[in-house]
Formats: structure tokens, C-alpha cells, sequence
């Protein structure tokens, strides 16, 4: 009787339950408050209920549960924009989901073009806040780099979103918005097949949202259909979640390691002061792998810090019990950075001794660089005041 009398009464079930869930969630994700209002306007983006959660919304008013697969394919599959182009729903439950709920597309305040292809999109998200995604052209598909936070804690040196520190979390709709978007603003019949989230923020930091936008973005009855064995999530190396991920979801990992002793990744990445190598590096060997499936290493390349032959040679022996590739990421230099890329030389040189050595390992250089694109340069949060205390160590 308790449910029944709050529909009858002035408040409405599903925007009360949906206010406390973003709150909850932020709380219990990153330690940081922030004002759930701020996250949705006086109705909520449907995006951010699960299919059970809209199934609940539905059975409460007595509309049957079927309705819901109706609704999200037509919110992920045929990217509608509004109720009232959902033909084969009823007028009246249009009319009554109309009442509750928007279908909210993000504010493109900016998008700026590469000379190689590539988009950055500068999204303005309900609360004025920022954050940046990254349409990347292949040969013949499109990767979408996509955003899990405002800002980050991590705090890691050769990275410009952590010099502006960490705002908020992105909600549950708020990433998936960025991939349903740009799918949409994709012409030609060149298409968005590979999603990478390694955009702003730390993904195992927004823990539960992350999750509940990937089970959207790869449901392929209800969401937006995207192969599981072509998203990524890629992580600085939060380890109590990294078993986590692997049990409720099977994307494909990838671990930011960047360093060969705790001496240097303490210095570049203040994450391994709480989570060592050792600790990381075990996690990954214990990780749930789907089959044929190996777990990507991102290593940036640091003139002078972590390019030697001894660091190759040590890369060889520390992966050894893992399944995994490697991603060898040449430098992208920026104006306020201390750090300089290799020469070209010193990086071949590196990627010979891996190979050498039976391991996959591919120089990426980052596209986008001329428009602040490429890995490692996103800053969207730079555009608002400066925080007055760092949140560098927070997080970890």
C-alpha cells in the first residue's frame, strides 16, 4: 500500500527515486557531494532510469511492462528526441511519460575539426558544468573517446584535465548522451563501430554510473547495440574495482601503467602510492579475461623518465604473468607541461625490445593534437574557475 499511496499523493515515485539514486551514487562513488538537482532539470532525462527502473514506473501505473523495450528502442535505436513520435505507444502513455520525463540531448557549446579528421566535442552539460569527447576517424569506422567525469583527482603530472581537479561525476545519462549524440551527428557511411572511455576523469571512480551506461551502450535489444568486444575502459589503476568490472561487465580493459618502478609511477601517477605496481599488476592477473581477449597496457613515453632500454627490458619481465598488449603512446606535448616526447629513435628502440620479446606492441600517436585532441590533453573543466583547494589527492 505504501507505493500506491505515494502515486495517489502530490509526488511523483520515479523523479523522487531517481533525485535520491544520483545523490546516493555520488556520494558512494567519489566522496564528493554535489546538489542532484544540479544533474536533472524539473524532469528527469529517461536516460538515466535502467529498463527495470522504467518496467517499475510503468507497472506502478498500471502500464504493462512490454511498453518498455518500446520506449528505449526508440530512445537508442531510432534516437528519438520526443514522446510524441512513438507511434505504436499509446497516445495517453506518451502523453503521461511526456509529463515526467525528457529525452535530453547534450549542448554542443563546441566542436572543433583536426586537419586529420578528427572532432572534439565540447559539451555544456544542465548544471553549466563542461566535459569533452573525441570522434576518432579510422580507416574505415569511426572511434569515440568519451568522458566519465568532470575534471579527475588522480592528479597524474603529464595529463592537463587533472590541472583543473575534479568537479563532479558524469551521470548515467550524461555518458551515454555522449555516445548516442555523436552517433547521430555522424553522416556519410563511414560509422561509429569502437567506444573508448579514456576521456576525462577516472571511470572506476563513478563506479556504478559507468557500469549502467555500459550496459546501455552495449545492450543490443533495447540500447544503442555497440559490441562489448569494442568498448573500452581504460583506468589509472583503482584496484579494489578492477575485479568488479570484469564480473559485471565484459568490455575490454585497459591499464594506464606508464612507469616500471614505484619510484617513477609515484611521481607521475599519485595513485600508485595507495595502489603500487605489484598490487596493479596482480589485480590484472587475476582479472575475469573473456576468451582470446588480452588486457591493454597504455604507456606513455616521458623523454628521459621512463624511455630506456632498462624500462623496456623491465616492461618484458613485469607483464610476464598477464595476458597483454601494449600501447605505446608517445608524448603529446602542451605548453604548461615539464615533460618532452623521445626521439623517434629511442621509441622505435623501446617498441623493438617488447616485440622482441613476443608482446604486441603498437605506437599509437594520438590524433587531433593540432586541436588539444589527442590523449592526455582533454581540459574542458579549464574553462570554469579555478577550484580554490586542489582535489589533486582525492580519489586515491
Amino acid at each position: 500500500m505504501l507505493c500506491q499511496d505515494l502515486i495517489k499523493s502530490s509526488y511523483d515515485f520515479t523523479i523522487l527515486y531517481s533525485y535520491l539514486n544520483i545523490a546516493r551514487l555520488s556520494v558512494q562513488d567519489s566522496g564528493h557531494t554535489i546538489h542532484p538537482m544540479t544533474a536533472i532539470s524539473s524532469k528527469t532525462d529517461i536516460k538515466e532510469l535502467t529498463r527495470d527502473e522504467l518496467i517499475l514506473w510503468l507497472k506502478l501505473r498500471d502500464i504493462k511492462s512490454y511498453r518498455a523495450n518500446q520506449i528505449l528502442k526508440w530512445i537508442y535505436l531510432r534516437q528519438a528526441d520526443t514522446f510524441d513520435v512513438m507511434t505504436d505507444v499509446k497516445k495517453e502513455i506518451r502523453k503521461r511519460l511526456s509529463q515526467h520525463f525528457s529525452i535530453h540531448r547534450l549542448e554542443k557549446e563546441r566542436v572543433e575539426t583536426s586537419q586529420d579528421g578528427s572532432k572534439k566535442y565540447l559539451f555544456k552539460l544542465s548544471d553549466g558544468k563542461y566535459v569533452e569527447s573525441v570522434l576518432i576517424p579510422e580507416k574505415d569506422y569511426y572511434t569515440l573517446c568519451i568522458s566519465s567525469q568532470v575534471g579527475c583527482a588522480q592528479g597524474c603530472l603529464f595529463c592537463l584535465t587533472a590541472k583543473g581537479g575534479f568537479i563532479r561525476n558524469l551521470t548515467k545519462g550524461e555518458i551515454i548522451a555522449q555516445v548516442r549524440d555523436v552517433a547521430y551527428d555522424i553522416g556519410g557511411s563511414k560509422r561509429l563501430t569502437n567506444i573508448v572511455m579514456m576521456g576525462m576523469g577516472e571511470p572506476l571512480a563513478n563506479f556504478s554510473n559507468v557500469v549502467g551506461a555500459i550496459n546501455i551502450i552495449t545492450d543490443r535489444d533495447v540500447g544503442l547495440g555497440f559490441s562489448s568486444r569494442r568498448m573500452t575502459v581504460s583506468t589509472s589503476g583503482l584496484v579494489p574495482k578492477l575485479s568488479d568490472l570484469g564480473r559485471e561487465t565484459t568490455v575490454n580493459l585497459a591499464i594506464s601503467l606508464n612507469a616500471t618502478e614505484d619510484k617513477t609511477r609515484d611521481m607521475l601517477m599519485p595513485i600508485n602510492r595507495k595502489h603500487p605496481i605489484e598490487s596493479l599488476l596482480d589485480a590484472c592477473a587475476r582479472y575475469p579475461l573473456m576468451p582470446r581477449r588480452r588486457i591493454t597496457f597504455e604507456y606513455i613515453l616521458l623523454k628521459g623518465i621512463n624511455d630506456s632500454e632498462e624500462d623496456a627490458k623491465r616492461l618484458v619481465s613485469l607483464l610476464r604473468p598477464i595476458q597483454a598488449k601494449i600501447n605505446l603512446i608517445p608524448f603529446n606535448t602542451y605548453e604548461e607541461s615539464k615533460f618532452e616526447c623521445p626521439e623517434e629513435s629511442v621509441i622505435l628502440h623501446f617498441r623493438d625490445i617488447l616485440n622482441k620479446n613476443n608482446y604486441t606492441a603498437i605506437i599509437r600517436h594520438s590524433k587531433g593534437q593540432d586541436i588539444s585532441a589527442a590523449c592526455g590533453q582533454l581540459r574542458a573543466n579549464m574553462i570554469l574557475p579555478k577550484l580554490s583547494v586542489s582535489n589533486s589527492d582525492k580519489n586515491i
